[in-house]
């Protein structure tokens, strides 16, 4: 993709001041959303470094500064990782503390332990009226579903149900999925699919297990369970997985940061 040019640059500002009118935002968010539409666009990928203040300054005729407190917000949102000497980083779920971000499951006694995750189907199906509302799609349209069951120390504690639309998801399989254990989830949707997964937003709620997640859990029918119903977003705030787990908290809880 070519550099958004000055001229561009300045028709974009006069179009937010239409739009936005007394509401218009700081340089700075005008330069944050720009920078996200880059992303978005595929300019720099996953792990790739983005280019330095300095050239970015140049590129939108805006001071360092503004670029500086720009990034400086996409770093406090995960989306790009700061690394000292060697430059600004788009943030990648191959990474650790990126990856683990998604997962808010710890143990009561706070030690940790790694995860084995098992795929248990992944096949087509069609939206229902959740599904469609949360992914921004019609109802009956083709999403790809996932089932797959995580394991803490070896006891299955997860259950999750995983929607993708069909049209972002194209040759995702079972048998891709199994070739690429041991990879994060998020972080194969990334380099199989170009989709980089950079905020979500949770409802959760105590369910009842039904007897199908009682079997895949080991437990009983009418167990309580935490359900977590998780909606993903990439870049400009496009839903992209639709995501509800099903949570087993008789050894572990579920962690958040408010902020």
């Amino acid at each position: 993709m070519s550099d958004i040019h000055a001229s561009r640059f300045g028709s974009e500002i006069k179009q937010a001041h239409a739009a936005g009118g007394a509401s218009f935002s700081p340089l700075y968010q005008q330069i944050k959303q720009l920078l996200l539409r880059a992303l978005d666009l595929g300019e720099w990928k996953p792990g790739e470094a983005i280019p330095s203040e300095f050239e970015l300054a140049a590129r939108f005729q805006v001071s360092q500064g503004t670029v500086r407190k720009a990034i400086d917000d996409l770093a406090a949102e995960n989306i790009l990782m700061r690394r000292q000497g060697k430059g600004t980083f788009v943030s990648t779920h191959h990474e650790a503390h990126v990856r683990f971000r998604f997962l808010r499951l710890a143990a009561n006694e706070g030690r940790t332990s790694p995860t084995q995750s098992k795929i248990l189907s992944c096949h087509r199906v069609r939206a229902n009226a959740h599904a469609a509302k949360q992914l921004d799609l019609r109802v009956g349209e083709s999403l790809v579903f996932i089932r797959r069951v995580l394991a803490f120390e070896g006891a299955v504690t997860v259950v999750d149900d995983i929607y993708l639309p069909s049209v972002l998801f194209k040759g995702l399989t079972t048998s891709l999925l199994e070739a690429h254990l041991g990879v994060p989830l998020y972080g194969l949707f990334e380099t199989e699919f170009g989709v980089s997964m950079v905020r979500a937003q949770e409802q959760i709620r105590a369910v009842a297990a039904s007897a199908e997640i009682a079997g895949l859990l080991s437990i009983k029918k009418n167990n309580p369970l935490l359900c977590v119903d998780r909606t993903s977003y990439t870049y400009a705030d496009r839903p992209v997985e639709l995501r509800i787990g099903y949570y087993l908290t008789d050894k572990y809880y579920y962690r958040n940061t408010l902020i």
